[in-house]
């Protein structure tokens, strides 16, 4: 079973978690109950990913056959762009829910700092990133909703009971600072792309002063995005000497000690899989520990390199300039 990180609400977050981006419906449902059997609990989905209701019919399945207790669970999900307007942001969390068919989330977070045109549900869902993908050059429209009243309407729906807990996705220093002047509920979360190679020490280190835990997505670095032309095969941390070497030392593979490094700076980790021997080498890093040394070592890697960026995708992929990252 997988430690824990205490939130500043006195939750306790998984250490790792299973992430769904990218990976296929069909297959959705299996690999949630075979998490499950090999001791996951921590579950990190998105309306983006287009999953969800697969996702939903993989836990149902695990909480029928009493395979785990509800109370045993932690599910995250994400507000996407398009639902930023505060009367849009209860429809697109209840939506989620009837999805995933639970009555209540663990964690929900604004995937991006970022506010796109609203696009309805019977029109297109997921809505993804252009507003209107049949025109000749498909672009992203933006909408001028401010984050503090996306904010205030998701802080409703703690009070109602239908989010236990809240944070943000993709922010940064200031975004985060400017947030917490206006928030009656503070962010618990911050999720942000973090590996080797982006290692960002004062990120990381402004969230400790504020309390604000941080998961780690894409924790392995370029694997996710070889497949669709965002990093190239030579770009993965696990083949660095230090990793392969520190891993030979012992006895791991190398995603088992860049995995143990991300949870050895007390942040929780999110790596996708569909394999079971994936699964179980992803959670079974919770018996050896690096030293400080090693630790150094590997955030020594750092290169400030980030796959996912809407500075660069957004033009490449969607015709629009939009960069949140200096």
């Amino acid at each position: 079973m997988t430690e824990t990180l205490q939130l500043a609400s006195g939750a306790k977050l998984p250490k790792v978690g299973l992430g769904f981006w990218k990976i296929d419906s069909e297959a959705v449902p299996s690999i949630v109950e075979e998490a499950i059997d090999v001791g996951y609990r921590h579950f990190d989905c998105a309306c983006d990913y287009g999953n969800e209701e697969a996702v939903g019919r993989g836990l149902s399945a695990s909480l029928n056959s009493g395979r785990c207790q509800r109370e045993d669970l932690w599910v995250t999900s994400k507000l996407w762009n398009t639902y930023h307007a505060p009367e849009h942001v209860r429809p697109a969390l209840q939506k989620t829910l009837t999805d995933l068919q639970l009555d209540e989330l663990d964690l929900y977070l604004i995937h991006f700092p970022i506010s796109l045109k609203y696009v309805p549900f019977e029109e297109r869902y997921p809505p993804g990133w252009v507003f209107d993908p049949e025109q000749e050059t498909p672009q992203m429209e933006f909408a001028p909703v401010p984050i503090l009243e996306t904010w205030q309407a998701m802080e409703e729906l703690v009070d109602e009971g239908l989010i236990k807990n809240i944070g943000v996705c993709n922010f940064n220093t200031g975004l985060l600072a400017d947030l917490l002047n206006g928030a009656r509920i503070r962010p618990s979360v911050l999720q942000i792309e973090r590996h080797p190679y982006l290692v960002q020490e004062k990120l990381l280190k402004y969230c400790q002063q504020q309390k604000i835990a941080v998961t780690g997505f894409s924790p392995l670095g370029a694997l996710s995005y070889v497949p669709i032309g965002m990093a190239g095969t030579d770009d993965s941390v696990l083949s660095q000497a230090v990793v392969q070497d520190i891993a030979k030392r012992h006895g791991r593979t190398p995603a088992q000690v860049v995995l143990r490094w991300g949870v050895q700076c007390e942040t929780a980790v999110i790596p996708k899989t569909t394999r079971r021997e994936r699964l179980v080498e992803n959670i079974s890093i919770f018996d050896f520990e690096l030293s400080d040394d090693e630790m150094a070592a590997i955030s020594g890697l750092d290169q400030h390199r980030r796959f996912n960026d809407p500075g660069d995708f957004g033009l490449e992929a969607f015709n629009t300039f939009c960069p949140i990252y200096d």
